[in-house]
Order: structure tokens, then C-alpha cells, then sequence
């Protein structure tokens, strides 16, 4: 019983008049099964707001001190998920309506019918039992994110990461697709600590790093005398991983006649180690990641179709850099945080001209791209700044393509007077266009002016005006 009282919504009446609540009180304990308290003031009613805290507020908005209004806006700032009712005598229904503009739930006059107004409180506590999920489950999407070895926030990341988390709680073989570098190990990764096999470790067997012999051995085993070379017996990866999570990388390249023995520990659940007659139960979960096509191998004929569905239970495909360039600030500061602990370089950042090359760029190769391209720079910058000139490949060449005409308008142009926009975005282009001169001669002032037909005092008065110094371009 005292579970269940626990889980009764909260409704704090607020009113100057000490019959009213009563009666208030007494009317919808009765309609609506809730916990109710009473405040005589505003501000009786603020302290139980933020002690108490309730899910409804039912409030007169003509009060002595701290009325009505008043008491919505600290409602506001205080819990935005609180559903506030506006009670409203004669000639204030104006102050109502204000109110709802304000974010008041609803409001009614008096004197009230009872079964209107219980029907609006109910109305009022779905509201807040949904405004309260949705923040809960927000919440739990971001702190998945924190707990997993994805760094972002963007939308696509944390509903791929709120998927995997739900997937965790399944036992079902789950389909991790996705571009080379989007993370499809640490997506498998996230899955198991989400499951209750968490406690046990997840193995990863890379399909393509092993010929097809070999590979079989690794995940059924083997017994004494089976090959040359079977000295002993020796138990595969997948009796290794009994009651764990076994993941099955670049699921695209195991060999065909091993897609069928694969096939079987699906459908049965059990495997039979080389040179043995019997087979062997496990209880192992299957994850399964590919880059490729595995409907086009299907066609071809490279890709069993009944191990394609037994793999196919569940299934994700995991966002590519591209679709989350909000997170690339993030990963960045992330990765140059890392690698300068490692090399032991202290003090480093990104110029500004850096990081909107790393926001222009495709990243073919995705995270790992990404992560490979700051591990170098870090290694082997001259500067404490990293510079477009320090993103360099593993040709040595300059990765990102940097277009300063491609720089997005600033996020407030809009709101602004015209004259005052029109002069941001010039100051805007000024910046860019000096610094993209600046780059372009390696910081030599002379040939920066000359090759953008300008006076080379001119083009120092406006280095001065903004700020630009020609020896971070050296």
C-alpha cells in the first residue's frame, strides 16, 4: 500500500479564502485519488513548491502580496512541468487569459461545477505525468551518451544511443549497420552493458582478419586430433562467451560455407567443435556488424538470405559524421584532450580557421577519420594552436579544403536591424577574407596585400582594426 501512496499525483490548492480550499479539498480528494495541500498565501504556497513539489497547482489569481501571475512565474522557473490552473472570479477573466499566454494550463470562473473542474485537474496531472516522462527519457538519452564511449549530443546520436540501450534489454541477435568509423564496435559495446549479461565480457571475433579454417576453429573449437596441429582440445570463442555477448565484426566477409554452420548456432543455439560428433549447447547472444550491402551479396549469391533474417531480428544503422556535424566541436576538444595527455603537450587548441574546416569536411572515414587526423596533428604541431596547416592525412596533405566563403551566417542576422546585420556581415567577410589572404601567403603581409590588389598599409589598418596577427599564419 505505501508503494501505491507513493504514486499518487500531488495537488496544492492555492486560495485567501480557508472555506474554499476546504471545500476544494474535500471535492477532489474524492474525484480525483490524489495527495492534497493547501496554501492560504503565494508565497505559503512558493516554499511548498519548492518542499512539497507538487504536480498540479490550482490557484486563485487574485491574492494578497503574491497573486496569481506571480505565482505562475515562479512555477515556470521553477518546474516548467507543473501544470498550473487559473481560478478566476468576476472581471478578471482578462488576467486569465494572460495567464494562459504566460503557460497557465487552463483556467475556470467561479463559482465551479465540481465534475468540470475535477475533469480539468485529471486533464492537468496526464499532462505532467507526460511532461515528466519525456524529461526522464531525455535525461536518460543524454546520461547513456555520458556512459558510453560516443561523445556527442546531436539528434541522431542520442536516438541511436537511446535504441542500443533499449536493445540491451532484449536477448535477440541485433544487426549493427553503418559507414567504416561510425562506431559500430562501440554501439555493440553499449548494447552488452545494457544487458544482463553485462557483468561478463564481450567477445569480438573480426571475420576478415581470419582465413576461413581458421576462423571456424576460432568460433567452434576444436578437439585433440581433429587437424594437424590439434595437440589438445581447445573450446571456440563462442563456448568462451557462454553467458556473455559474442560480436560477429564484418559479419559480410565470412565465407559462405561457414554462413551455414553460423546459421545453425542461431536457429539451434548449440555448436559442434571440429572433429566432435556432438553438439554442444550455449547460451550466448549474437551481434552482427557490416559496412556492406548485404542485400546486393544476397543477390550475388555471397550472402545466405535465412542467415541474413536470423540476423535481421533487430537492427540499426548508425549516423555518419555528416549527419551529425553539431558533435564535431565535441569530438574534437575531446580527442585534442586525450592526445595531448598522451604526448604530453599542454596548453593546445583549434584556431577558428581549424574548426570550420573540420566542419566543412565530408569525413569519408567518419569518427576514425576524424580521430586519426587530431592524433596526428597533436603529434606534430609546431604551435600550441592547431591550424588547418597541422590537419594533414596520412599522405601528408592537407585533409580539409578550406572555403571561408562557405562560413554560415551568424545564427542572430535575422533579428537584427538591417543596418546593424548588414555591418556584422561585412566585419564578418573583412575577418575571413584577410585571414584566407594571410593563409594563402603563409603570413607575408606584402604578398597578402599584393594579391588581393590592396595598399599594404591598407591592408595593416584593417589587420589592426580586427585583431589579426600575421604571425599565427607563419
Amino acid at each position: 500500500m505505501n508503494g501505491e501512496a507513493e504514486k499518487k499525483m500531488r495537488l496544492l490548492i492555492v486560495d485567501d479564502e480557508r472555506d474554499l480550499l476546504n471545500l476544494l479539498k474535500k471535492v477532489l480528494a474524492k474525484k480525483c485519488d490524489c495527495d492534497i495541500s493547501l496554501a492560504n498565501t503565494g508565497a505559503e504556497a512558493q516554499t511548498q513548491i519548492q518542499g512539497w513539489k507538487p504536480d498540479v497547482v490550482l490557484t486563485d489569481i487574485i491574492m494578497p502580496e503574491t497573486d496569481g501571475l506571480q505565482l505562475l512565474e515562479f512555477i515556470q522557473t521553477t518546474d516548467p512541468t507543473i501544470s498550473t490552473i487559473i481560478m478566476t472570479g468576476y472581471g478578471t477573466v482578462e488576467m486569465a487569459v494572460k495567464a494562459l499566454k504566460k503557460g497557465a494550463y487552463d483556467f475556470f470562473e467561479k463559482p465551479f461545477d465540481n465534475d468540470k473542474i475535477s475533469q480539468v485537474v485529471k486533464r492537468a496531472m496526464e499532462r505532467t505525468k507526460l511532461l515528466k516522462e519525456n524529461q526522464r527519457l531525455q535525461q536518460q538519452v543524454i546520461n547513456n551518451c555520458n556512459s558510453t564511449q560516443f561523445i556527442g549530443k546531436s539528434k541522431p546520436l542520442r536516438q541511436a544511443v537511446d535504441l542500443l540501450i533499449r536493445y540491451g534489454k532484449s536477448d535477440a541477435t541485433l544487426l549493427i549497420r553503418g559507414e567504416s568509423g561510425t562506431g559500430k564496435e562501440v554501439a555493440a559495446r553499449t548494447v552488452h552493458l545494457s544487458s544482463k549479461r553485462a557483468a561478463r565480457k564481450m567477445i569480438t571475433v573480426n571475420c576478415p582478419a581470419l582465413p576461413e579454417q581458421i576462423l571456424e576453429s576460432e568460433l567452434f573449437g576444436y578437439c585433440k586430433g581433429a587437424f594437424t596441429g590439434a595437440d589438445n582440445d581447445k573450446d571456440g570463442l563462442f563456448l568462451e562467451a557462454e553467458g556473455s555477448t559474442i560480436l560477429l565484426d564484418e559479419i559480410a566477409d565470412i565465407p559462405v560455407s561457414l554462413q551455414t554452420k553460423l546459421l545453425r548456432v542461431l536457429q539451434e543455439k548449440e555448436i559442434q567443435p571440429l572433429g566432435q560428433t556432438k553438439t554442444i549447447k550455449v547460451d550466448v547472444r549474437v551481434l552482427a556488424s557490416t559496412n556492406q550491402n548485404l542485400e546486393e551479396k544476397i543477390e550475388k549469391g555471397e550472402f545466405r538470405e535465412d542467415l541474413y533474417y536470423r540476423l535481421n531480428v533487430m537492427n540499426i544503422v548508425l549516423p555518419s559524421l555528416r549527419e551529425m556535424k553539431e558533435d564535431i566541436p565535441l569530438l574534437a576538444q575531446h580527442f585534442l584532450k586525450m592526445y595531448a595527455i598522451e604526448y604530453e603537450r599542454e596548453n593546445l587548441s583549434f584556431s577558428k580557421e581549424a574548426m570550420q574546416c573540420m566542419m566543412q569536411q565530408p569525413w569519408k572515414g567518419n569518427v576514425r577519420e576524424f580521430q586519426n587526423i587530431i592524433n596526428r596533428a597533436v603529434l606534430l604541431a609546431s604551435d600550441h594552436i592547431l591550424t588547418v596547416h597541422d590537419l594533414k592525412n596520412d599522405d601528408g596533405n592537407n585533409t580539409c579544403n578550406y572555403d571561408p566563403s562557405q562560413l554560415p551566417l551568424p545564427q542572430n542576422i535575422h533579428s537584427l536591424p538591417y543596418k546593424d546585420a548588414k555591418q556584422t556581415i561585412i566585419s564578418d567577410f573583412t575577418i575571413s577574407y584577410l585571414k584566407n589572404c594571410l593563409h594563402n601567403s603563409k603570413g607575408n603581409v606584402t604578398a597578402a596585400a599584393r594579391a588581393s590588389c590592396m595598399e599594404r598599409q591598407a591592408f595593416q589598418r584593417l589587420m589592426r582594426k580586427h585583431a589579426i596577427q600575421s604571425s599565427t599564419y607563419k
